[in-house]
């Protein structure tokens, strides 16, 4: 059985490097770093994730900016490349929602390839759950490791 697919999008990622005091849910969005790192899910974004999480950075934590950006890069997470798929289902999440092309590259992508877009913006979220593969990062959890066989785990009791 293959990892489940996951597309964090920057201000997911952002809660990977940015101080957490400052960052609601930061908790869950480690998380989801410690489950791609573990293999536990499998991790694809869009190759703007650099520009938007740099942009940020650049500009609120401008000494920070060198190193932050370099260990988010170290994360070697797949970038996938534009596609004609992608493409015409970003534009129509941007026509159909009146969301930014940026959510919509991210969202697009989890649709296409069948995962699912985890992201920090909830106003996303609320616009376009009638479209599917999405998830609030305060919602997200990770995936449920299967009992092993002869103990199965029963709701509500303890092992």
């Amino acid at each position: 059985m293959s990892a489940p697919l996951i597309v964090p999008d920057a201000s997911v990622l952002l809660k990977w490097v940015l101080p957490s005091d400052d960052e609601p849910n930061a908790d869950n969005a480690l998380l989801l770093r410690t489950a791609i790192l573990d293999s536990t899910v499998h991790a694809i974004i869009p190759a703007l994730w650099l520009y938007e999480v740099g942009n940020t950075v650049a500009r609120r934590f401008p000494e920070h900016a060198p190193a932050w950006l370099s260990a988010l890069m170290k994360f070697s997470i797949e970038e996938v490349p534009p596609s004609k798929p992608w493409l015409t289902k970003t534009l129509e999440l941007v026509k159909r929602h009146d969301v930014t092309l940026y959510d919509a590259a991210y969202h697009s992508l989890a649709i296409v390839h069948g995962g699912c877009f985890v992201t920090a913006d909830t106003r996303h979220v609320t616009k376009t759950l009638s479209s599917g593969s999405v998830a609030a990062l305060n919602d997200w959890q990770p995936p449920q490791q299967s009992a092993p066989r002869g103990k199965q785990k029963r709701p509500g009791k303890p092992q």
